[in-house]
C-alpha cells in the first residue's frame, strides 16, 4: 500500500527530528519529558505496523487510531517544551507543520480501511 508506505517514512523523518530536537534539552529531563517524546514518537511508527499486520479492518482502524493519538501526544509535549524554553517558536512551528502533514496521512490511512 503506497500511502502506509508514505506514512511510515513521514514518521520515520519526524522521529528522527525528534531524536535531534530533544538533544537540546537540559539534561534534568533526560528520564522525563525527552524520553515522552521519543517513546510517543515511537510509537506512531509501532502502532501503523501492527495496524498494517492485522487482518481485520477494524484492528487495523483501531491500531491507526493509536498511532494518530501519539501523533498528538507529541505535539502536546512539544508545547510543553517551548513553555519551559527548552525549543523555540521557529522549531516548535517546523515539527508542528510535520506533525500535521503525517496526522491527515495517518488519518486518510485510517479512512482507507473503514
Amino acid at each position: 500500500m503506497h500511502l502506509r508506505n508514505q506514512v511510515s517514512h513521514d514518521v520515520r523523518n519526524i522521529v528522527a527530528q525528534l531524536y535531534n530536537l530533544s538533544n537540546r534539552f537540559p539534561s534534568s529531563e533526560k528520564f522525563e519529558l525527552m524520553s515522552q517524546i521519543r517513546r510517543a514518537a515511537i510509537s506512531i511508527i509501532s502502532k501503523i505496523v501492527k495496524g498494517s499486520s492485522r487482518t481485520s479492518l477494524k484492528d487495523r482502524a483501531h491500531f491507526y487510531q493509536i498511532a494518530f493519538s501519539s501523533n498528538i501526544e507529541v505535539l502536546k509535549q512539544l508545547i510543553i517544551a517551548v513553555g519551559r524554553k527548552y525549543i523555540d517558536q521557529g522549531i516548535f512551528k517546523d515539527a508542528r507543520s510535520l506533525i500535521e502533514i503525517v496526522s491527515n496521512k495517518i488519518n486518510s490511512l485510517r479512512n482507507l480501511v473503514k
